[in-house]
C-alpha cells in the first residue's frame, strides 16, 4: 500500500475508532509528505464521519460515540486546514449556510464549509437552529448565490421548505439557489420542496455548488454578449 492510500485509511479509521491523537497524527504525517489537504479532508475525514453515522444510524454507535468521533475529525482539520489550497478570487461567489430551526448538529455543516471555502465560495455560518427567514434576509443582504441548508432531524426537515417557499414569496428565488443535505435528505424530498441541489457529502457538495455558479456566469455572460 502506498503511502496516501495508508494515511487515508489512518485517518478515516482513526475517526471512526475515536482516536484523536492518531487522527492527528496521520494528519501531520500528511503534510510533512507535501501531500494535498483537500484530498485527506475529503477521502480521509469525511469519510471516517461518513461511516461514523451510518453506525449510528444502525444504532451501534450513540451520540457520545459520535461527538468523540467529531473531536477526532476537528482535530485533524486544525492540522489540515491552514495547508489548503484556497482558490483566490477578486469577485467570489456567495453562500449562506446554516442547520435548520430546531437542529444543532453541526458536523457536516461544517464540513460543507470547509470544502466551500476552498473551492473559492465566500461562506457566510448562520450556525444551528436558524430560523428559514434568517436564511432569506441574510441572502437578500449580502447578494448571495446559494442557501446550503443542513438537517439530520426528520423532524426539521420542514424548515429546508419553508426556505423555498419564502424566496418564491419575495420573488427571489431564481436568483438564488437552494442546496440541501444531512442524513435524512433524498434526492425525492428535495424534488418535492424545489430545492435545486441534493449530495450525499460536503465534497460533491462544494462541486456541484461550484459547477452550478460557472454554469449560472456562463450564461449570463452569454446574455451580455446576445445584447451587444
Amino acid at each position: 500500500m502506498d503511502i496516501k492510500k495508508d494515511l487515508i485509511k489512518k485517518l478515516s479509521d482513526s475517526i471512526v475508532d475515536m482516536e484523536e491523537d492518531k487522527t492527528v497524527e496521520a494528519a501531520n504525517k500528511w503534510v510533512e509528505q507535501g501531500l494535498k489537504a483537500y484530498d485527506a479532508i475529503d477521502r480521509g475525514l469525511s469519510d471516517g464521519m461518513n461511516r461514523a453515522g451510518a453506525l449510528y444510524e444502525q444504532e451501534e454507535y450513540y451520540i457520545p460515540e459520535l461527538l468523540m468521533c467529531s473531536d477526532a475529525m476537528y482535530a485533524g482539520l486544525n492540522v489540515l486546514k491552514p495547508h489548503l489550497d484556497k482558490i483566490e478570487s477578486d469577485n467570489k461567489h456567495k453562500v449562506i449556510i446554516g442547520v435548520v430551526e430546531g437542529d444543532t448538529h453541526d458536523i457536516g455543516k461544517n464540513l460543507v464549509k470547509i470544502m466551500m471555502e476552498t473551492e473559492g465560495f465566500e461562506v457566510v455560518d448562520l450556525g444551528r437552529d436558524v430560523p428559514p427567514r434568517d436564511f432569506v434576509n441574510k441572502a437578500k443582504e449580502v447578494g448571495a448565490d446559494i442557501i446550503a441548508l443542513s438537517t439530520l432531524m426528520t423532524t426539521t426537515m420542514d424548515g429546508m421548505a419553508e426556505v423555498v417557499k419564502l424566496l418564491k414569496e419575495e420573488g427571489i428565488k431564481d436568483k438564488v439557489k437552494v442546496m440541501v443535505g444531512g442524513g435524512p435528505i433524498s434526492q425525492s424530498f428535495a424534488d418535492k420542496i424545489g430545492a435545486d441541489i441534493y449530495t450525499t457529502d460536503a465534497s460533491k457538495a462544494a462541486k456541484t455548488a461550484k459547477k452550478l455558479v460557472v454554469s449560472k456566469s456562463s450564461v449570463l455572460e452569454s446574455g451580455v454578449t446576445n445584447e451587444r
